[in-house]
């Protein structure tokens, strides 16, 4: 044998040696816990044969406790490119059996490479997090690499979709990457997040709790509102990533990807007609509208779990992808709180930066009253909904499909807020606020009730006497505030024309370095 074909020999020997990672021990356990190894995932979100790793012979330089004797193979990360349904991705994916796919100096490094070389090429990047922490032995140099990820994290945003998935623990300064990402999906049962362990608070505060109660899939989803999406097992998380980034354009210079559809733009949709009740008070699903306007594609839902009174999305309206915002009457009434204001304002600027059009339908009698909302900062957490939505140069549609009142009125896509065309149905009620507080208010009603013989029977009176003068949307389309009032079975039809004169439109800030959103 030549020394060349030694060599190459010699080469496919030490790749093979950093492929078995932890060891088959480690990796049964890794299985033992309903959990697949990095090396798996990453099969498994990359198209067949795609994968192109880089960085597999990077070691750790560590000497600090002997570690120069540790061997770590890949030093616990496995980093690369290839395609994801034909479309150029880079990832990184933690290692739990070798180390516990702890992060050090140099594991850092390989993390931060793709992440500047997805920043290069202008196409996403995904991390698969399953790590214990940073490598104590390391030291300073540890959090050192993740201040470098950190800064990754913010230099990209906006610029390249980030995704996060929380695949295993993700503790202390590890969380901060997913939470700076535009989505984090968790694992249900096999993944927490959180800054300080049981172990620490019990030691603190002396409160009991599990890692499932701190920061399980669950928590994240339905209370912090860390998490955007809960996955059943690593499979499904990795599903369902790839059908996120079917909606998601590769970077804030292009258009999402576009789809030929299957689904006839000129369809009309009669059960809207009959969806909303004649009792004001009587709720009705939102989805089932969302549902029935999109095309028969899909609609993905981030936060599913969390602030459930208001509902984000990504759909398709004639092959073209969309972002909609919507309130929900079942929760709530549809109210916005301080969680509706930050889930929807988040999503509204990253639509916003990946050129993602937005559709808002609006069923809102206000915003949330009570001192909890008051004292925990509904004014600062309700302003960034008028920011984002301010600030969106995307083309922006609303739908106003029954309550419409006071503050929220403007701040879910008024007109005033930038919206290009607003449309509501015949059942939309456009008003300072709803005909009994109004009745209360006005000192003329108010004057007339007190004079009367009946008072009960006047102040009915009164309500219906508002609620025909201004519980309607033709006040506001008078005004040139409403574009048009439509036929329900119509808003399909209405938003494919409206969207696709928009396309081309053309907005443009003032210049500024940025500007300060309300915190």
């Amino acid at each position: 044998m030549s020394s060349v074909q030694e060599k190459i020999t010699q080469l496919r020997e030490k790749k093979e040696k950093a492929k078995v990672m932890g060891g088959e021990a480690r990796i049964e356990k890794q299985h033992a816990k309903g959990k697949l190894t990095a090396r798996e995932r990453i099969e498994l979100l990359f198209d067949e044969n795609t994968f192109r790793e880089i960085d597999i012979f990077v070691k750790h330089r560590s000497t600090n406790f002997g570690f120069e004797k540790v061997e770590i193979p890949a030093d616990g990360v496995i980093t690369g490119h290839g395609l994801v349904n034909g479309r150029p991705i880079f990832a990184y994916s933690q290692d739990f059996t070798a180390r516990g796919g702890s992060l050090g100096e140099q594991h850092a490094a390989k993390i931060v490479k793709v992440m500047d070389l997805a920043m290069k090429a202008g196409v996403p990047v995904i991390g698969m997090n399953d790590s214990g922490g940073a490598r104590v032995e390391e030291g300073i140099d540890a959090l050192k690499g993740y201040g470098d990820i950190f800064f990754r994290n913010s230099r990209a945003s906006g610029v390249i979709p980030q995704i996060s998935c929380i695949m295993g623990p993700c503790a202390g300064g590890a969380v901060y990457s997913p939470a700076m990402t535009d989505f984090v999906f968790m694992v249900k049962k096999t993944s927490h997040m959180f800054i300080t362990s049981p172990y620490v608070i019990k030691t603190v505060t002396g409160e009991e709790t599990t890692f499932e109660e701190l920061g399980g899939a669950m928590v994240h989803n339905t209370k912090s509102g860390n998490a955007h999406f809960a996955c059943e097992d690593d499979i499904d998380a990795i599903e369902k990533m790839k059908e996120l980034l079917s909606y998601l354009p590769n970077n804030n210079l292009e258009d999402p990807p576009q789809e030929r559809s299957t689904d006839d733009p000129k369809r009309l949709c009669p059960m809207l007609d009959t969806i909303i009740p004649d009792n004001p008070r009587q709720p009705y699903d939102m989805k089932d509208v969302i549902h029935e306007i999109l095309d028969d594609s899909g609609f993905i839902e981030p936060h599913e779990y969390f602030a459930d009174n208001i509902i984000i999305g990504l759909g398709r309206l004639n092959g073209r992808v969309v972002g909609i915002i919507g309130n929900q009457p079942m929760i709530l009434a549809g109210c916005l709180d301080i969680d509706a204001s930050d889930k929807s304002s988040r999503f509204i600027r990253f639509c916003d930066a990946f050129n993602i059009p937005l559709i808002t339908f609006v069923d809102v009698p206000g915003f949330l009253p009570g001192t909890y909302q008051e004292w925990n900062g509904i004014i600062r957490h309700g302003a960034k909904m008028l920011w984002s939505f301010s600030e969106a140069t995307v083309p922006k549609l609303t739908v106003v499909t029954r309550k419409n009142y006071g503050g929220s009125y403007i701040a879910m896509s008024s007109q005033h807020l930038g919206a290009d065309m607003i449309f509501a149905w015949p059942s939309a009620e456009i008003a300072v606020m709803g005909a009994k507080g109004a009745v209360e208010i006005i000192s003329s009603y108010r004057k007339d009730i007190k004079n009367a013989d009946d008072p009960n029977a006047m102040k009915q009176e009164k309500i219906s006497e508002y609620e025909t003068a201004f519980n309607n949307p033709y006040i506001a389309a008078q005004h040139g505030y409403i574009d048009d009032i439509i036929v329900p079975s119509e808003t399909r039809l209405r938003l494919i024309d409206a969207l696709e004169i928009l396309v081309t439109k053309r907005e443009s800030l003032p210049p500024k370095k940025h500007g300060n959103i309300p915190h």
